[in-house]
């Protein structure tokens, strides 16, 4: 929701009250994927938020007064936000910030708590510029609950990987030969230059591949077209969950040109 009001030229922490002009206030709810101490009182947050995507805001006077706002900006605490939009800045100025959900299961356990840093690290990385996320966000939330109780974190992972790839456009082609389309009905090879299955007759030195099962393909298919509860029934192999980190590891790494920092951990 957005209310059209009056600002100014931007700085996080001098920017008055006076002559405004040009700006929104917005409403929405948002995830804190990170935040960092700014100057002597404040914090910078990132948020994904459920319908302006990725923003970035300043909360003013929050570690001198950290009553002043009804949250502690957690990792992965989902917040309600009002803030002003500013049309000249990345950096917005939130005016109200309330804590709504915390995930404390999740900050129990330390693999837990890594998963969920890859997580918030994986979508900092892919989601660019303040665009409606909707899919991804309510992914990340069914994750981090989900994420909670989980036995099979591994599991969990590639499928929000899988999930991720499908909402964020950069969905692996698993149809058919990426150079030919002709269909694959035998094992195959995924090819990390090309971003899809390779038959035997399109591979060359430069197309990077490496093998992968049917069974692979089809768990990264049924992944994609199930729902988020449905998906969590699926069964996967030994050996299939072997190929899917493989796989999705070095695909994520090939197309963002390097691996995340949290990735080691898991």
């Amino acid at each position: 929701m957005k209310l059209k009001v009056f600002i100014c030229g931007f700085h996080p922490e001098e920017r008055s009250d006076e002559g405004l002009q040009n700006s929104m206030i917005a409403k929405t709810e948002g995830i804190v994927l990170k935040s960092f101490d700014f100057r002597e009182t404040s914090r910078i947050a990132t948020f994904l938020t459920k319908d302006f995507g990725k923003v970035k805001g300043v909360l003013k006077g929050i570690r001198k007064d950290p009553g002043k706002f009804a949250t502690s900006l957690d990792r992965f605490s989902v917040n309600d936000l009002v803030y002003y939009q500013y049309r000249n800045s990345d950096i917005h100025l939130v005016s109200q910030c309330d804590m709504k959900e915390f995930f404390t299961g999740l900050r129990r356990d330390l693999k837990r708590m890594t998963a969920a840093s890859y997580a918030s690290e994986l979508l900092d990385t892919l989601v660019v510029g303040e665009q409606e996320t909707r899919e991804l966000y309510e992914l990340m939330q069914n994750f981090l609950r989900r994420l909670q109780t989980a036995e099979d974190i591994n599991k969990l992972i590639y499928i929000f990987q899988i999930k991720v790839l499908l909402f964020s456009g950069f969905r692996p082609h698993l149809d058919s030969c990426v150079r030919c389309q002709k269909k694959m009905t035998t094992a195959a090879h995924f090819s990390l230059a090309l971003g899809g299955l390779v038959c035997s007759c399109c591979q060359t030195p430069s197309t990077h591949v490496i093998p992968i099962t049917q069974g692979t393909v089809a768990s990264i298919l049924h992944i994609e077209e199930s729902l988020w509860p449905q998906v969590l029934r699926l069964g996967l192999s030994p050996r299939i969950k072997k190929e899917l980190k493989y796989v999705l590891n070095h695909f994520l790494v090939f197309h963002l040109e390097r691996p995340l920092r949290s990735s080691q951990y898991l």
